[in-house]
């Protein structure tokens, strides 16, 4: 499931870099649920530049999705 967070993060900074129109639905929704998981992440560094602040914005938590997901998932195979 962390996987497939990741893989919206990401296709959101895709859209949002490539310029993609927002007032389409699917651009709408990617943006929505992008806005959802990375809330806690958002604005946590304050860069100068679009690109940079957006990948930092919905990057780390791709980043930190799949990471702690990999962590307990070699977790659990360890256990059994």
């Amino acid at each position: 499931m962390a996987h497939v967070f990741a893989g919206i993060l990401v296709a959101w900074i895709l859209l949002d870099l490539l310029d993609a129109n927002r007032g389409n639905t699917v651009v709408g929704w990617f943006h929505s649920a992008a806005d959802w998981l990375a809330g806690w992440s958002i604005g946590l560094f304050d860069v100068a530049g679009h690109t940079l602040q957006v990948l930092l914005d919905y990057g780390i938590p791709a980043i930190v999705y799949v990471a702690i997901a990999n962590i307990l998932a070699s977790r659990a195979f360890a256990r059994a």
